[in-house]
């Protein structure tokens, strides 16, 4: 009984230790840019501008960013 708890206890650490996103996309958005990195290489996008205006709802100036 002692060595199947002993086994069990080992092959659970095994399992803990093998990483699960090896071959994942992994992406960041940051201030200025957004990239993603995965197997086949990495990209690096500038995030675009954001356009706003004013415009009038039911007599109220409302701002509208898209």
């Amino acid at each position: 009984m002692r060595l199947l708890v002993l086994a069990a206890l080992a092959s659970g650490m095994f399992l803990t230790t093998i990483p699960t996103d090896a071959n994942a996309v992994v992406c960041a958005r940051g201030v200025f840019r957004a990239g993603c990195a995965g197997p086949r290489g990495a990209v690096v996008v500038r995030r675009p501008a954001v356009v706003c205006q004013t415009v009038w709802v039911n007599g109220v100036r409302v701002r509208r960013c898209g």
